[in-house]
């Protein structure tokens, strides 16, 4: 048993995963969870305007970090290589300050971050999402999915997306894959600028949305997936909304079906709102009241595009994703 810690910096949020690899077998290791937390940060306030990081921005991110840094040591966790592993994704591709936030990191953390390119974030997600299926199977059980799997990824200021797995020796192969520059921040930003959100404002965000969605398209068969499991705060949020929970509760929403209708409706409701009626949500984060409208509707047009009828929320995605990086 072995202790490693990874940290996801994206967009909108900074999270840690502390977890032990446990050996249960020559060949079968499991990553057991011992700590998450999660700290809405807003890293890229501002970068899809001004490509640079706001020096406010850059502190409210170093502060949690340097509460990160407290909670890996009192797990025993020496930083280095082979057990700390820090990602940081579309605001930090975008901004053209990164340096700054690369040497705040390495001081607070010691280890320095990687800025992983939207492919690699992608394969990340995908692993995250998607290797705990593989654990099922190994020890009989069925995640009651079907491959090929798509997994989204909704952040702040990217989507990614990855088909991947299959049959016989395919089933670890990620088969297509592909980020763009669609998220939940970057479209509230961009467009949905008042509260609630106007007509014209609504119909410019979408229209972004299905250009991205047609560069998709080119690359990765949406339609061929079997399962589309969608991860991050978007999903998760709107997966609690569907299942009318008072409070969030992780273990409720992972894995949970959000039928097509409830998506459609619950898109509505946000985009309808206010962001004081959103912050009334029992399953709302206060860092996600602002932009959980865009995100749905990001959310929504993508499942639209797969034709499929339903979403499969997991709480498990890059951050997971991470972790097993550091033990395979």
């Amino acid at each position: 048993m072995s202790g490693v810690a990874a940290i996801d910096c994206g967009t909108n949020s900074i999270r840690l995963l502390i977890a032990d690899v446990v050996h249960v077998g020559d060949d079968e290791v499991q990553v057991v969870d011992l700590d998450r937390r999660m700290e809405v940060v807003r890293l890229g306030e501002g970068v899809d305007e001004t490509g640079s990081f706001a020096p406010q921005a850059l502190e409210r991110t170093f502060e949690a970090l340097r509460g990160y840094a407290e909670e890996i040591r009192a797990h025993g966790i020496e930083p280095g290589p082979d057990t700390v592993r820090m990602v940081a994704t579309s605001a930090t591709r975008d901004a053209a300050n990164r340096q700054v936030f690369i040497d705040g990191v390495r001081e607070i953390i010691g280890v320095e971050p990687e800025v992983v390119t939207g492919l690699d974030e992608a394969e990340l997600s995908f692993v995250g999402a998607t290797a705990e299926f593989a654990v099922e199977a190994a020890e009989g059980g069925d995640s009651g999915l079907t491959p090929p799997f798509l997994v989204v990824d909704i952040g702040g200021g990217s989507t990614e997306f990855v088909l991947g797995g299959g049959s016989g020796e395919e089933d670890a192969l990620v088969r297509a894959s592909l980020s763009v520059d669609v998220g939940c921040v970057r479209m509230t930003e961009r467009h949905l600028r008042d509260d609630p959100p106007t007509a014209e404002q609504i119909a410019a965000a979408t229209a972004d949305i299905d250009a991205a969605l047609d560069q998709v398209e080119k690359v990765v068969p949406l339609r061929e997936a079997g399962s589309v499991v969608c991860v991050a705060g978007t999903a998760t949020t709107v997966a609690g909304m569907a299942l009318e929970l008072p409070e969030y509760d992780p273990e409720r929403i992972h894995h949970a079906d959000v039928g097509v209708g409830d998506l459609t409706r619950i898109t509505e409701e946000l985009l309808k709102s206010t962001s004081a009626e959103r912050a009334e949500i029992g399953v709302m984060h206060p860092g996600r009241v602002d932009v959980i409208a865009a995100g749905a509707l990001v959310l929504s047009r993508v499942l639209d595009r797969t034709g499929a009828d339903r979403f499969t929320a997991s709480e498990h995605d890059i951050l997971d994703g991470v972790a097993w990086s550091l033990i395979v």
